[in-house]
């Protein structure tokens, strides 16, 4: 793993091939905000233990991490391993609490959202949920749809019409990621972000971990618990382990 100074000033480590950019949520909420005041396209990416084995045999997803404008290191394990090897990380930033963050400074500063993807109804109630949280929130538009091609042209129209500041995608990684490299310079807005899982737990269709959960580091397991169909994903959990160990010894 080896350190360097982004473009943009703020410092960022490669562990495994992949892009984690050092910044704590009010550094990140800054770069966004000037990411907005910029008025160009920008991807966003929260970079977790599963992305980084992902991307160890999927050259077109490493290469969107790496390439986007901001990679938020969510995850734990990313804390552990930079620190394991000798770049540690400042704090973990979630997608989830990101995707609030950002909602309550739109919400102040007249910033507008557009929220796609999850399952049909989630983004409307996560909207819903959002509004009644940060009042004066502005809800460009919301729409389910799916990473499919064929739907690709639709969607992209609607964003369009809505012209949205800050669109979150929550179609689930690597497709999100994609989906948003192939389209980010036809969107039209200045931040796309994928945000997994995010919208789920935000408007309650899912449980999150309690906090002290993940303060342990155990948000995974809690997350096998109340949706056990994730066993095969959690399997990147030891190979990730395993990876960072390897490289460890590699450079010895």
């Amino acid at each position: 793993m080896e350190e360097r100074k982004s473009v943009k000033s703020h410092q960022s480590v490669v562990l495994l091939g992949v892009r984690a950019d050092n910044v704590n949520y009010n550094q990140a909420l800054s770069i966004i905000e000037g990411f907005i005041k910029s008025g160009n396209p920008h991807q966003v990416v929260t970079v977790n233990p599963e992305f980084i084995v992902a991307a160890q045999s999927d050259d077109d997803f490493r290469d969107i991490l790496n390439a986007s404008s901001l990679a938020l290191p969510d995850g734990v394990g990313l804390l552990w391993a930079a620190r394991f090897l000798g770049h540690p990380l400042q704090e973990r930033v979630t997608g989830t609490d990101t995707v609030q963050r950002v909602a309550a400074l739109a919400a102040q500063k007249s910033y507008s959202l557009f929220l796609l993807g999850a399952a049909p109804g989630v983004a409307v109630a996560t909207a819903a949920r959002l509004c009644q949280t940060y009042p004066g929130l502005r809800i460009a538009g919301t729409h389910a749809g799916s990473p499919a091609l064929g739907e690709e042209d639709e969607i992209v129209g609607l964003i369009q019409k809505a012209e949205p500041d800050i669109l979150f995608v929550a179609y689930g990684a690597p497709a999100q990621d994609k989906w948003i490299a192939r389209n980010l310079e036809r969107l039209g807005g200045p931040v796309a972000m994928g945000v997994g899982g995010a919208l789920d737990f935000i408007s309650g269709r899912a449980k999150r971990a309690p906090r002290w959960l993940q303060r342990l580091g155990l948000e995974w397991l809690h997350r096998l618990l109340h949706e056990p169909w994730r066993w095969r994903r959690m399997l990147a959990l030891p190979r990730f382990v395993w990876l960072v160990v390897w490289e460890r010894l590699a450079k010895r």
